[in-house]
């Protein structure tokens, strides 16, 4: 797999999993960048390339900042290196879990996020009286089962239907997420969200009023976001750095999905 002219340290299979990681015994460890120790290097900021690598019961890597001393995996060799280490351990735990259960891993981590940016919507934005929970449990919902596993088939998708290296790659890339596939399925989120709720009537009157709108805001948020994304990140990565954003992205969308319909 290419991705912007560099290859993927984490290889993902045709069947969505990544080998590297399929192990029981996988330790998901941060190495490479060439970069040398500075003051952020004592919480283990010194490591730019991911890489997972089978421990094998030889140890491997340490965590962070350290050597494997073949029992343990590896020990700190700074001070204050528990919380460093902690860190590490909280995303091989999920790189583990990607590996084992990709789709699944990446919807569940959606759903979460757009439940958050509903619930600042309603309370910040809103200002709501009392919470919705029928509205947050239907946006959360279209993030398990709709946003998480779309994204994840088409980054995929777009990862291997675009070979080019480099800039060139990245900004067709960004051209196909954006100008093609984005507004279509924003207006697919907000058809399936408003008749979940029971309003299936105004699903047209609704796509009027914040489809384009909508579609507008999507490109000043990702277009800047996604450029960086398709050229820096490992496509494996891609889902779980756009979800960070969708953070920002989800209290703007919930905004505009709950949005009151005008009549003329």
């Amino acid at each position: 797999m290419v991705f912007g002219g560099t290859r993927s340290p984490i290889r993902e299979s045709k069947d969505g999993s990544y080998p590297c990681l399929s192990s029981s015994n996988h330790r998901a460890v941060f190495k490479d960048w060439g970069a040398r120790k500075t003051g952020a290097g004592q919480l283990g900021l010194d490591y730019s390339r991911v890489s997972a690598v089978s421990d094998g019961g030889s140890g491997g890597n340490g965590g962070f900042g350290g050597s494997g001393d073949g029992n343990s995996g590896g020990k700190g060799d700074g001070t204050g290196n528990n919380g460093g280490e902690s860190g590490w351990s909280l995303l091989s735990w999920y790189l583990a879990l990607l590996a084992k259960h990709p789709v699944l891993t990446k919807a569940v981590t959606s759903a979460l996020l757009t439940c958050v940016g509903d619930l600042i919507c309603q309370l910040a934005i809103d200002h709501a009286p009392s919470l919705d929970v029928k509205r947050t449990f239907l946006f959360t919902l279209l993030g398990l089962v709709l946003v998480g596993p779309t994204l994840h088939f088409w980054y995929l998708c777009l990862s291997n239907l675009v070979k080019l290296p480099g800039a060139s790659g990245a900004i067709l890339r960004l051209l196909l997420d954006q100008f093609m596939f984005s507004p279509i399925f924003i207006g697919v989120f907000l058809s399936t969200l408003v008749t979940l709720e029971g309003k299936p009537s105004q699903v047209i009157p609704k796509l009027r009023q914040e489809w384009f709108s909508a579609v507008i805001a999507n490109w000043q948020l990702w277009i800047p976001f996604q450029f960086l994304n398709f050229r820096f990140i490992p496509q494996q990565f891609q889902v779980l750095a756009a979800n960070f954003i969708a953070l920002v992205w989800n209290v703007i969308l919930s905004f505009k999905a709950h949005k009151e319909i005008l009549t003329k």
